[in-house]
């Protein structure tokens, strides 16, 4: 199966202690209940880092770059984003990355 042509990846780094995981995981599903229906937006992952404790990362994925630009500058992004904001991984250079689809299968 080829990649479809433009499709993004934006990757999240979190990070949180033990007694702040409960706390990831209801701003993780306020975000996306608030999210659903955003033009481009085709869907997002909370993941749990096996090999890092505390570590966890937002996969989500969207049709094309200039989609996601378009929702990342806009009004609400901020404020519906807000309540993962203090767990983003500091200790990376950047707790963001941005992915083009090339191949898939």
């Amino acid at each position: 199966m080829s990649a479809e042509p433009g499709r993004v990846r934006v990757l999240l780094h979190l990070h949180a202690e033990p007694e702040q995981v409960p706390r990831v995981e209801e701003a993780y599903h306020l975000i996306s209940k608030e999210l659903a229906g955003t033009p481009g937006l085709l869907g997002n992952e909370l993941l749990r880092d096996l090999t890092a404790p505390g570590g966890y990362a937002v996969l989500s994925a969207w049709e094309t770059m200039a989609a996601f630009r378009a929702w990342e500058e806009g009004s609400a992004h901020r404020g519906t984003t807000s309540p993962l904001r203090a767990f983003q991984d500091r200790g990376r250079p950047s707790p963001f990355a941005l992915y083009e689809v090339t191949a898939q299968y």
